[in-house]
């Protein structure tokens, strides 16, 4: 059973993903030790789920491959599925292609 608290009522020596990360900590595979809830108008409540702070693990360090993995991804990203152009910025989701691609009468009158 998990321990429920009010919104900024949580006992020390818990945290949420983020404050450990802030820490430079991560849960390292422990179960949910407790939530905060935040009551909220016409819908549930928000929830926060919290970790043991003695038993989190350090962040794995990146390894070089790690970094290499992480730019490929970015690049791909940023590469435009129509017109195969680097952007230099992320491509939204909703447009799936660059402004260019998207908007060719547009660019054409500038």
């Amino acid at each position: 059973m998990v321990s429920v608290y009010r919104w900024c009522l949580a006992p020390d020596g818990l945290a949420t993903r983020r404050q450990l990360r802030a820490m430079d900590l991560r849960p390292g595979g422990q179960d949910v030790v407790a939530e905060l809830q935040r009551p909220r108008r016409h819908r549930g409540p928000l929830v926060a789920y919290l970790y043991r702070i003695d038993r989190a693990k350090p962040v794995r360090p990146m390894t070089p491959a790690r970094w290499a993995a992480l730019a490929k991804a970015n690049t791909a990203r940023r590469t435009c599925p129509q017109c195969r152009t680097d952007t230099g910025y992320v491509i939204p989701p909703t447009l799936g292609t660059c402004v260019t691609c998207a908007y060719p009468e547009e660019q054409r009158a500038a």
